[in-house]
């Protein structure tokens, strides 16, 4: 596993009782101070928290607190959550535990959602829902829009077959790694899974709501989606409400970035977004999207994750795991915000 050169604080177990839930996970804190801000970190489909150790020391380096979970149906609510739960319903236990560590920790300037392939998924539901806290951005790594039809072929994204589209070529991430990986691997909770050929859809309700910064980056090697220009552009156009979006793509990386050897620059594109993000609060009454009334997924989307249906016949569909690295230029969506 590839480690930060950086100093930064150690991250520490911790557990977070979200409304009768508890949720597992890592929590560093930044020496010497109270945190800039919090990063909220959320892996991927299959793995743990741990997937973002080499991201923790250079974070807290920086001034900001780590709180990187075991998304629920993972981890400590695995025992009592045996069958998972649907993204939107992880999304509003997120928020439920992210209100509870508030209630005993100082957030800073606001949380950054940051979210990898599942994990960024539901990053895009926590942030399209009022927010318990101040909401800073979301920087989402590995999710687009649509499915590539390569990605339609796996059922699960840990079987047999799917690790090329899951790493890419072997030679982008240091020796060790898929050894030390499989300490993260957890097996992934089936109504997660049957999430999955619901996301596009999900995605055209949730994107308007989003409603502060976005950045999405896709490694030169991703193969679980369609990342053509077409639709990208699809993709951005949602995004109605976020003040500004953009698209990045990491050369010489596959889908799990913060694994390979391009991590740290990953890692540090992450920060350079977050600068942004803590400058536009700044200038701002205060970060949008913010407001304590807890909202739910729209009933299309609870019904979707319910019903069994397989809709693979219906659109695009498939599924993709859980791990990142880092990025190259960036394009931008085509109405706001600046190129890179």
């Amino acid at each position: 596993m590839t480690t930060s050169a950086y100093p930064g604080a150690t991250a520490r177990p911790c557990t977070i009782d979200a409304a009768g839930t508890v949720v597992s996970g890592l929590l560093a804190l930044p020496e010497g101070g109270a945190p800039r801000s919090t990063i909220l970190a959320i892996h991927g489909r299959g793995m743990r928290a741990r997937y973002w150790d080499s991201f923790i020391p250079l974070a807290t380096a920086l001034g900001h607190a780590v709180l990187a979970v075991d998304r629920p149906g993972y981890g400590a609510s695995a025992a009592c959550l045996p069958e998972g739960q649907s993204l939107p319903e992880q999304a509003r236990t997120l928020r439920r535990a992210l209100a509870e560590h508030a209630r005993t920790h100082r957030l800073g300037a606001g949380v950054l959602l940051l979210g990898h392939s599942d994990g960024g998924k539901v990053a895009l539901h926590t942030a399209a829902i009022a927010p318990a806290v101040p909401l800073l951005g979301l920087d989402a790594s590995g999710v687009g829009y649509e499915y590539h039809p390569q990605a339609l072929h796996f059922p699960s994204t840990l079987g047999g077959g799917a690790t090329r589209l899951n790493w890419g070529p072997l030679n982008l991430y240091p020796p060790g790694t898929f050894q030390a990986s499989r300490s993260l691997l957890s097996p992934v909770p089936p109504r997660e899974s049957a999430d999955t050929p619901w996301w596009p859809r999900q995605y055209e309700e949730l994107a308007p709501g989003v409603r502060v910064p976005v950045r999405l980056t896709f490694a030169e090697h991703e193969g679980w989606w369609r990342l053509d220009a077409r639709t990208l552009t699809a993709m951005t156009a949602r995004l109605t409400a976020a003040p500004s979006v953009t698209v990045e793509h990491l050369p010489g990386s596959g889908h799990n970035l913060s694994l390979g050897h391009t991590a740290t620059a990953y890692h540090l594109r992450v920060l350079a977004f977050l600068e942004e993000c803590l400058l536009a609060a700044r200038g701002s009454a205060g970060p949008a999207g913010q407001g304590p009334t807890e909202q739910h997924a729209s009933p299309a989307l609870e019904e979707r994750s319910r019903d069994g249906r397989n809709p693979m016949a219906e659109g695009p569909g498939g599924c993709h795991d859980a791990m990142s690295v880092p990025m190259r230029a960036a394009t931008q969506a085509p109405r706001r915000g600046r190129s890179q």
